[in-house]
């Protein structure tokens, strides 16, 4: 079948690690992963890790954080007052909750730091500024 290339789809089993060896995330006792390399449909550095690579191989791949899910932005922080928030929600710090841009958009954010009478929402992704490190089986070219 040759090297993967971009145009392809794949299938990969992988584990995420951070830098400490924690693992984030496993395609273990699941499917392995499918998707078409070259169309962004994961992080950069991961699809750059799986080019060239043969069906049957593995490899460690360290991805650093602006290949993956880039740097903090500080400015995607924003304090808001917790009656803006629904009245029967308990508001703990790690809670994801999905709020509505101005635009019309749907976020993800995460609750980052709860006062008497604030709400601290952060909308970065949660592994922005990690660098990350995979290990990675390519198990079949489609």
């Amino acid at each position: 079948m040759g090297e993967a290339k971009s145009g392809d789809t794949v299938k990969v089993h992988y584990t995420g690690k951070f830098e400490d060896g924690t693992v984030f995330d496993s395609t273990e006792g699941r499917e392995p992963l499918e998707f078409t390399l070259g169309k962004g449909q994961l992080i950069s550095g991961f699809e750059k890790a799986l080019i060239g690579m043969n069906p049957g191989e593995s490899k460690t791949s360290e991805i650093s954080q602006d290949e993956a899910y880039g740097p903090r932005n500080e400015e995607m922080k924003q304090v808001v007052e917790r009656s803006q928030l629904p009245p029967d929600l308990d508001p703990q710090v790690g809670m994801q909750l999905q709020v509505n841009t101005p635009e019309g958009q749907t976020l993800i954010v995460t609750i980052a730091e709860v006062t008497d009478a604030n709400v601290t929402l952060d909308a970065n992704h949660p592994l922005a500024g990690k660098d990350l490190s995979f290990d990675i089986q390519l198990v079949e070219i489609v």
